[in-house]
């Protein structure tokens, strides 16, 4: 049986991927197994030694103590493209409001008062105030072209946008899914030197860090408008502010309001609604539900933040997982001590990504404790999982 602790309302379509004959799965469980998390943030928390694995039923995992969990050896599983399609229609709809002046109209149209003649004087007098442009007259640029950035792009070049995408790191699965009438851009200066909008579609990392900056935003044409959905930071809070007063830029949408943008009126904020559709907490929920209890069951890794994508079919007998520093040897070291213990090694895969390699090992029979107490305790290994039987 094994035991998940829920850190956060998860949808049940999600849950219901683990059987209850086999998991234990509540809000407060003791030494728990598996974490399932969506915003709760765990950096204060202290996590049981018992946790194997955590996943986030989402994409970000900054609410995640990553860097701690490598090195205990526990993979993160998050959701990749599971909430794609919402945050998609969310950026487009900023869009939409950014360029027909939404927000501005509406608030106009709110507080009119007096009999429906004077409230229709004042409609037709005051609607030349909101005069906007239409989409197919814009170029949009991308910035990451994943899987929410390439349905944006996708999703603008159908309403007759011109597009133009970077993303020097686009997966040969992207690529097949973007279309061919997306532009090329050779930097990020070249994106932003051509395009009336740009939407960005980027984790948080250093590498990231305001990337939108202050001679970014000089090179748009005037009028721009910024739609930032993934992370804050990313964009130069101040260097975006100072572009809204001087009329550079025409509205900025933002995910993650600050109480500096909030007060804006050029700023349209919304409360980090990107993935707040029942389809994607659902979709996120089943992924990131399966991923858990394919690492639980069998030690398959898939989609996973920190450790390497590994995936071997069960062979009959013993399994053994481990986690380890991504040094020479240790392989080596591995089989040696399962050698001299009589074992014999029906299958292995060895995976690394960065810092951490993952092994897994099929052995013909078991494994008794001792020998695994000598995997354990060799220099390097992070974790050391046991199952054994198969699925």
């Amino acid at each position: 049986m094994f035991k998940i602790l829920t850190l956060n309302n998860i949808s049940l379509k999600g849950l219901q991927r683990l059987p209850r004959e086999r998991y234990e799965v509540a809000s407060e469980v003791s030494h728990p197994d598996g974490v399932l998390v969506r915003s709760f943030k765990m950096h204060d928390m202290e996590i049981p030694a018992t946790v194997a694995a955590i996943g986030r039923a989402g994409a970000g995992v900054n609410n995640i103590p990553v860097d701690s969990m490598t090195q205990r050896g526990v993979p993160v599983f998050n959701a990749p493209g599971a909430n794609a399609n919402a945050v998609k229609e969310l950026a487009i709809a900023g869009l939409l409001m950014a360029s027909r002046n939404i927000p501005a109209a509406m608030e106009f149209a709110s507080g009119l008062e007096g009999t429906d003649s004077e409230v229709s004087k004042a409609v037709e007098s005051g609607k030349k105030n909101f005069v906007g442009a239409e989409l197919p007259s814009k170029t949009l640029g991308v910035i990451g072209l994943g899987a929410i950035g390439l349905r944006v792009a996708n999703a603008a070049l159908s309403l007759g946008m011109k597009v133009v995408g970077y993303d020097p790191l686009i997966s040969v699965q992207s690529a097949w899914q973007l279309s061919s009438g997306v532009e090329q851009a050779v930097s990020v200066d070249h994106l932003f030197s051509q395009c009336d909008a740009v939407s960005v579609h980027v984790p948080l990392l250093d590498a990231t860090k305001g990337l939108v900056s202050a001679d970014r935003i000089k090179m748009m044409p005037k009028g721009g408008i910024l739609v930032n959905l993934a992370r804050g930071g990313i964009c130069d809070d101040d260097a975006v502010l100072a572009a809204l007063d001087s009329g550079h830029l025409l509205s900025y949408i933002i995910d993650f309001p600050t109480s500096q943008l909030l007060s804006h009126p050029k700023v349209i904020s919304f409360p980090h609604l990107g993935a707040s559709t029942e389809e994607a907490e659902e979709n996120c929920a089943v992924m990131v539900s399966d991923s858990l209890r394919d690492y639980l069951e069998d030690g398959t890794v898939r989609n996973s933040v920190n450790f390497p994508e590994a995936y071997m079919p069960r062979n009959g007998g013993a399994r053994i997982t481990i986690a380890n520093a991504n040094v020479p040897n240790m392989v080596g070291q591995i089989s040696t001590i399962l050698a001299n213990a009589g074992l014999n090694i029906a299958d292995l895969l060895n995976k690394s990504r960065g810092e951490v390699a993952y092994t897994i090992v099929d052995l013909d029979g078991g494994i008794d404790d001792e020998t695994l107490s000598l995997i354990r305790n060799t220099e390097g290994v992070l974790s050391l999982r046991h199952l054994p039987q198969s699925s």
